[in-house]
């Protein structure tokens, strides 16, 4: 069979203008019609104005002539413009093979999402050797006038190939994010992306806005001592554990009754209700897995549905805080064997598992989750971990496992 045989059996068929019920069934009647076979079909909607892309495998003989001329009358009735594109074999063979190569998603999260974002990140991704596949919209329809103070925007653009330097890029994506006011997620699109089943997350700073130990602190007066210790650890310039035991023992004496008076006081991070009822609702397990207090953790299950807490507790001797905190304690190395417990007790693969935190003692559980978040974190924390949400609410995760807005039922 010749090439110029072959450039006329395969033909794609471009089809534009504006959407209504019933376009789709329409058209492909006609090609029902003749037994024409469908390779790809894909349909987008901008702003009411229909993108139709249909791949198909002409029939032989005088019938390929008829479908076509039919078609193009159904869809002039229609008012839509039609392009008609052959598409030589070994073109189709490239593209079929192309299929194998491995998959990518790529997320785009913030207050707004501009085309100079847009135009940076598809320059890097290019240069990578990686090619947009997909583009779609996963938050909701945008006001023209919205705060964008408390608005949200998200994109995921779907990728082939294999990126030829993925640290130099993650580096030029990290740059983009820091310069344009964006998150960027790159993830690879596999079975376990869109079968995650467990969702762990730190506490303070994470659930909820406060540092918990900050604002006991202040309560025992020794705030700015506390405070330049917790700096330092959540830097990573000391270690968790030292850290923890040098604040703890600052608090010594503290009356207990302070502990309700702080947890009534902590404000959860935007989104965090949002996300948890929605996990929820979808049949997530959850947990907190805190170097925090198991008070404030256990405080939280009555705000938010979380399944299970675990979190260092203090020493309380006749009402008053011993300045000691109860072993085993939780530092980073305990958070992440917590987390392969939960995955064992579950019989689910460590690729299940998302894992959200923001300080230097939750890199261990987020590197060893399938998916780990540092969420609103210091630089030393969003360089080394894999993914971050710096620019919108603790809801912005549910966008990282590929929902969108209008699938959300809260």
């Amino acid at each position: 069979m010749s090439d110029s045989h072959n450039a006329r059996e395969i033909l794609l068929i471009n089809i534009s203008g504006s959407d209504r019920p019933g376009i789709t069934a329409v058209l492909m009647g006609i090609l029902a019609e003749y037994g024409v076979r469908v390779l790809d079909i894909s349909q987008a909607m901008v702003h009411e104005n229909l993108a139709l892309g249909i791949l198909i495998k002409l029939p032989e003989g005088s019938q390929s002539a008829s479908v076509l001329k039919d078609f193009l009358f159904e869809a002039h009735q229609l008012d839509l413009r039609v392009r008609f594109q052959p598409v030589p074999s070994d073109e189709y063979q490239q593209w079929v093979t192309g299929q194998r190569q491995p998959a990518y998603v790529l997320t785009l999260l913030g207050r707004r999402v501009t085309a100079a974002q847009i135009a940076r990140i598809a320059a890097v991704t290019t240069d990578h050797g990686l090619n947009i596949e997909d583009i779609v919209r996963l938050s909701a329809r945008s006001p023209l006038h919205e705060d964008l103070n408390a608005g949200r925007a998200c994109l995921e653009l779907s990728l082939r190939g294999e990126p030829d330097d993925p640290d130099a890029m993650k580096a030029q994506f990290l740059s983009i994010s820091q310069e344009m006011d964006i998150d960027i997620s790159f993830q690879q699109d596999n079975f376990y992306r869109r079968n995650r089943r467990l969702v762990v997350f730190d506490m303070d700073s994470t659930l909820i806005h406060e540092e918990v130990i900050d604002e006991l602190a202040r309560e025992a007066g020794v705030g700015e001592a506390v405070a330049e210790i917790t700096a330092a650890a959540m830097r990573g310039e000391i270690d968790f554990r030292e850290s923890l035991t040098r604040r703890v023992a600052l608090l010594e004496g503290l009356d207990t009754a302070v502990l309700s008076r702080v947890a009534q006081r902590l404000t959860l991070t935007e989104g965090a209700d949002r996300l948890l009822k929605t996990l929820k609702l979808l049949g997530y397990r959850t947990a907190v897995i805190s170097g925090g207090f198991d008070f404030f953790g256990e405080h939280l299950q009555t705000l938010l549905p979380l399944d299970v807490v675990h979190a260092n507790r203090l020493e309380i001797v006749d009402g008053r805080l011993t300045g000691q905190v109860r072993e085993p304690v939780i530092d980073g190395e305990r958070k992440a064997e917590l987390v392969r417990s939960l995955a064992d007790e579950m019989g689910i693969d460590l690729a299940q598992v998302i894992a959200v935190g923001d300080g230097a003692n939750d890199l261990p559980m987020l590197g060893i989750a399938g998916l780990g978040i540092a969420f609103h974190a210091k630089p030393l924390v969003q360089r080394s971990a894999r993914q971050a949400i710096s620019t919108i609410g603790l809801d912005g995760v549910l966008y990282l496992m590929g929902m969108n807005d209008a699938e959300s039922p809260h």
